[in-house]
This record gives structure tokens, sequence and C-alpha cells, in this order.
């Protein structure tokens, strides 16, 4: 990617909210736009990094044996009635919904009702079970409280999955599979989540479990025993049987040892027996020939959350001014180095081109900074504001065919030859 060519300028960061920093930095440097309260447009690199975790949670859920499905998102109301929570919905003030000449359709906050649609005609017989369908598709919330920018959005990228099966002991195998997905998939984004002991609330079923990640910013509390790395929500001591529920499903009989801590959830996962498809009438033949109910899981990752908290991890600061940008994990990364020239040297600028050509040759995707008006100094920051791991300078210091390659995580510099550049650059992100 070429800097001239992306209409990107200079933005002096002031008044960065302290409390979510990252998104704050992307806001004024035009990488997200705010269209109204939770309403917001995705910059190119933003928008590239939500493609790498979406990229992640697909290859990862299909590895697990999950089957990719893309159901609408416009939906017309007779499933929601079906099911029983349109009115809900509708009366709490969370659905957004249109009425035409043709019907009332609904913008789906959730998957359940389409999902249960899709796979009736599917799954009529046990032999097509067990079986997981996932998606990645936008859900659309009428929140109240839109705090934490794509934190709470209104309209928002969701990973939700559903597995179907025969029983209550096959349905604890899919969840375990499916939860195990879920620990692989932020391992692989680089963000430190802990699935920890949830309520059911409004979903019902027997039993589900948050992936959490231990933030100030988050809006939860949760109790947290470090040494065993078990978590509860806390609103699970709200339940008459707690004692019960957390010994017999959890293996939890002391809570002596557990600490409040701040928490931002990202997923949440649950078993939800034959709720749903018992409300919308969701069978399959048996061995035996007889109709039974499917028993149900529902697993769910907040794409665009996800995004956010990646963002406020990755921020960095400058001792001087405080937070200054962002230093993105190679694993999400879109661009793994941006070459900075002195563009006025016809000779630097035309080295900078031939290695810019030379990377994308070896499949290593780069950022040339060809601005024209902007100093050097500057598109050094900007390095900082895009997040990118590694920044190359080619300038009056560099002598011949040497620029100077830094590390933007450790801060280390060296400077080398374009081919050893290629080559190093090569073995981090292709080779290996």
């Amino acid at each position: 990617m070429k800097l001239s060519q992306t209409g990107m300028g200079t933005t002096k960061l002031n008044n960065i909210d302290e409390m979510y920093p990252g998104q704050s930095i992307l806001l004024q440097t035009g990488q997200l736009v705010q269209y109204g309260a939770g309403l917001f447009g995705y910059g190119t690199v933003p928008l590239l990094v939500r493609r790498n975790i979406e990229k992640i949670i697909v290859e990862t859920l299909n590895k697990y044996g999950c089957i990719e499905v893309l159901l609408p998102t416009l939906q017309p109301d007779t499933i929601w009635k079906n099911s029983g929570r349109y009115d809900h919905y509708v009366n709490d003030g969370t659905m957004l919904i249109t009425e035409s000449n043709k019907g009332t359709f609904c913008l789906a906050p959730t998957g359940e009702e389409a999902m249960l649609e899709f796979a009736r005609e599917k799954l009529k017989s046990y032999k097509n079970l067990p079986v997981t369908y996932y998606q990645i598709g936008e859900k659309y919330r009428n929140e109240i409280r839109t705090r934490g920018y794509l934190l709470r959005g209104k309209s928002f990228p969701m990973l939700d999955a559903y597995s179907f099966d025969v029983d209550e002991e096959s349905m604890a195998k899919s969840y375990e599979n499916v939860r195990n997905a879920f620990i692989e998939i932020f391992e692989k984004i680089g963000l430190k989540v802990i699935p920890i002991v949830a309520d059911n609330g409004a979903m019902g079923g027997k039993k589900s479990e948050e992936f959490m990640m231990i933030s100030e910013q988050g809006e939860d509390k949760i109790l947290y025993n470090e040494e065993k790395q078990i978590g509860l929500n806390t609103e699970i001591l709200e339940r008459e049987d707690y004692k019960d529920y957390l010994k017999e499903e959890y293996g939890i009989d002391d809570i002596s040892g557990f600490k409040e801590i701040r928490t931002m959830e990202l997923g949440h996962i649950f078993q939800l027996g034959t709720r749903y498809s018992e409300m919308m009438n969701g069978k399959f033949t048996n061995k035996e020939g007889k109709e039974c109910l499917y028993y149900m899981g529902c697993y769910g990752i907040g794409v665009s959350r996800t995004v956010a908290a990646l963002y406020e991890q990755c921020v960095i600061n400058d001792e001087k001014w405080g937070p200054c940008g962002f230093v993105l994990p190679n694993s999400v990364a879109p661009y793994k180095v941006q070459i900075v020239p002195k563009v006025e040297n016809e000779e630097k600028l035309k080295l900078a081109n031939t290695l810019y050509n030379k990377l994308r040759e070896k499949g290593i995707d780069a950022i040339l900074d060809d601005r024209e008006t902007v100093t050097m100094g500057a598109k050094m920051k900007d390095c900082k504001i895009l997040g990118t791991p590694y920044l190359i300078v080619i300038g009056d210091k560099q002598e011949g065919e040497n620029v100077e390659l830094e590390n933007m995580k450790t801060g280390e510099k060296t400077v080398e030859s374009i081919e050893s550049v290629i080559g190093k650059l090569y073995n981090v992100y292709i080779k290996i």
C-alpha cells in the first residue's frame, strides 16, 4: 500500500480518551469514522486487522470440524414470533424492525432462530448428527449505552456458532470441542483470555462460560483465582443453588481464594439443551424411528469487540506525550513493514520502490510512505499510528543500498542491505 493513495494526512493527537486510548487514537487519525452512537466505519488497516481475526476464527473452527454457513441478517418477524422472543426483544427496545407492505422484518440481534430454521431441513436424521454450523455476520442491537466505541456498538460483526446433537452427553462433547477452539483462537490472535463460569441468564440452558480478558477497561467484574486460573462471574452468586451449581458443573467447592478483578467479555458459550428446539419444533428421527428434539449449544465471539480489545492492548506510550500509537502483533498486522524514504532524493525514493516491490514479490505486505508534503519525522510517527511491526528508514544517514530496520516493539535498530532485510523479514513472516 502506498500512503499517497490513501488520502492520509498528519494528525496531532489531543485529549486522548483515558479509558479507551486505543480507539480514541483510531478515531482522531481517521482510521475509525463514527457515523452516530455505536455506528462506525473502518479505514484500511483496522478493516484488514478485523479480516485477519476473522481468518483465524474460520481456519480454527474448520480445523475443529465446524461447518461455515451464512444466514440473512434481515429476517421476517414470523421466525421470532415462532420462538416466542419477538415481544421480548421489541418491548425492551433491543431489536430494530422495519415495516413494509410486504410484512414486518427484523434486523437480527442474534442467530438462534435463523439457524434452527436453516438446520431443520438438513438435520432430519440422527445420521446427520452431530454438526456445528457457524457464521460471521453483522448483528444489530439498539444499545441504549454505546460506551466504549466498538466494544458496544449498535451494528457489529459477530461469530455465532450452533451445535446440534442427539442427547445431552453428545452436546457436552460438542461444547468442549468449540471451547477448545475458542481458546486456540484467542491464543493465535495474541489475547490472553480466561474462560470463566457464567450464568446462562436469558439464553437458558444448563451451563455457560464467558471468555474474559483481564482489563481495567472492561465493564465486568469477576472473581478470579490466579493460582488455579479459574474465574467466575459474580452473577453466579445470585443463584440460590450457586454452591451446588459450582461444585456439580465446575468442581469448585471453595471460593475463599478468589479475588475481584475487572474484565472485558469477548466471547460466550452455552449448553442450551432442548429449549430452542422445543420452542421452534426442531426435531430429528432417532435410531428407533422416533422424533426427538435437538440438543443444542450456542457459541459467540464479538469480532469488533476483539478488534477493539486488541488495539487497546497494543497501545504504546511516549514518555513525554503519553499514548502515541500501537504495535500490532505479527499474527494480525496486515502490513508487516513500513518504508519511509526521503522522497525528495531520487536515489532514495528509487531504492524504496525497489525494496517495496521485492518485499511484495516475496509475499510480505508493506506500506510505502511516498507522501511528498510530510516530513520524515511525521512519517516515522505515523508508523506507530498504523501499528506496523517494523519500520525501514531510507534517509541521508544510510549510505548506498543500506537501510535502517527498526523493530517497533523492542526499539532495536540495525543498518543492513536491502537483501539482508528482505531475508530477515521473509524468515519472520513467510518461511517460519
